[in-house]
């Protein structure tokens, strides 16, 4: 289904009949090429899902100027995605590695030149698909916590709230949920983006999980900026920038 000129709006199956959304824009030339998924945070309540980014003109712009397929697929109740959502747990994950089966399986697509971009809640569920999706070209993780437990009960309470509703309290329910205890399984190439000032995902956060990441022989690159939970766009382009271009050998002029 076209959505708008240039990006194409789609359902998938999530592999137990629940229907996945998904936006999509693809690159411009025959040959197939790089591909990145961008996973959304919390929205502030928006519940717009994978159109934000359609909307905003993220997928058109990193499309045309990286000459790749650029898409963004909705979390579990959030969009046309169905739900309930489950906090970052498993049906969010199915519904991730189900947009990336199905981009791996575009005419359009190298599927072995895949990027995933998380985004706050989005890159606590995406860390924890890199561990079971190892054939991931790279990882871009920002703003995210990669132990749930561990900050929970510094959390907001809006957060906890959201936290215990979705996906309750239980050991085994921050485990799904927390990659730094998965990190072994990791193999992509990462890029952490936090914020020194994240009063949401603590720094320390990031600076664990790249150390266990580290430690497991995965490259990894960690960048902090002077700000809180929500990146500038500013800050985050010094070090995305060279990244992706090096990562899809394209010149990134802007992010």
């Amino acid at each position: 289904m076209v959505f708008m000129p240039g990006v194409t709006r789609h359902l998938i199956d999530r592999g137990d009949g629940a229907a996945v959304e998904l936006f999509q824009a693809e690159a411009a030339g025959a040959a197939p090429a790089g591909a990145i998924l961008f996973v959304h945070g919390n929205q502030g309540g928006l519940l717009l899902g994978a159109k934000e980014f359609a909307d905003n003109g993220t997928l058109l712009r990193f499309s045309s100027r990286l000459n790749i397929t650029a898409a963004a697929v909705s979390q579990p109740g959030f969009g046309a995605s169905d739900g309930p959502a489950d906090f970052c747990g498993p049906s969010t994950q199915r519904a991730i590695m189900a947009a990336l089966s199905f981009l791996k399986q575009q005419p359009s697509v190298a599927p072995e030149r895949i990027v995933l971009y998380g985004n706050s809640r989005g890159a606590v569920a995406s860390a924890m698909v890199a561990a079971q999706f190892p054939d991931l070209r790279a990882i871009v993780l920002s703003s995210g916590v990669y132990d749930l437990e561990a900050v929970f009960i510094n959390s907001p309470p809006g957060l906890q709230r959201a936290i215990e509703t979705e996906a309750g309290l239980s050991k085994e329910a921050f485990l799904k949920r927390s990659a730094l205890h998965h990190a072994q399984k990791i193999r992509s190439e990462t890029l952490l983006l936090h914020g020194r000032h994240d009063d949401r995902a603590p720094v320390a956060q990031a600076e664990s999980f790249s150390k266990a990441l580290s430690d497991a022989g995965v490259p990894v690159s960690l960048s902090i900026f002077e700000c809180g939970h929500r990146i500038p766009r500013e800050h985050s382009q010094a070090a995305l920038r060279p990244f992706l271009q090096r990562i899809f050998g394209a010149r990134v002029t802007s992010h």
